[in-house]
């Protein structure tokens, strides 16, 4: 992944993140329950604090960035992603949206921790 795509994949992830941040806190917080809302907001935050150091990456011009933003981008798009689909699930006439989702939190939250953990071996060989 180049420095321009990482600086693309940053914006773009931060950039929603405010649109989906202002979604949940003006157009979701009647319809959703406490908890739903919570844990959309968590994805918020996360996608956004990552979406900020891919932003960061972009000025990186180490080796160990491009896998760094791999981890990341991938990490937000699972971890995010799927708990904005398990948030709005409650719109799900079925059990399946909850059942297919609820495993790819997780997967998507240790890519994130994957990243960290590449970004402090880079920095740590450089």
């Amino acid at each position: 992944m180049t420095h321009r795509q990482r600086g693309i994949w940053g914006v773009l992830f931060c950039g929603t993140a405010v649109i989906l941040g202002a979604f949940g806190a003006h157009l979701l917080e009647n319809i959703l329950s406490e908890d739903a809302l919570q844990s959309y907001t968590v994805g918020v935050r996360y996608q956004f604090f990552h979406g900020l150091a891919l932003l960061f990456l972009s000025l990186d011009k180490h080796r160990f960035a491009k896998q760094v933003a791999f981890f990341f981008v991938i990490g937000i798009l699972l971890f995010s992603g799927s708990i904005y689909g398990l948030s709005l699930s409650i719109y799900a006439s079925s059990t399946f949206v909850p059942k297919l989702l609820g495993p790819v939190t997780p997967i998507g939250g240790l890519l994130l921790i994957l990243g960290w953990l590449a970004m402090l071996l880079g920095f740590l060989r450089s």
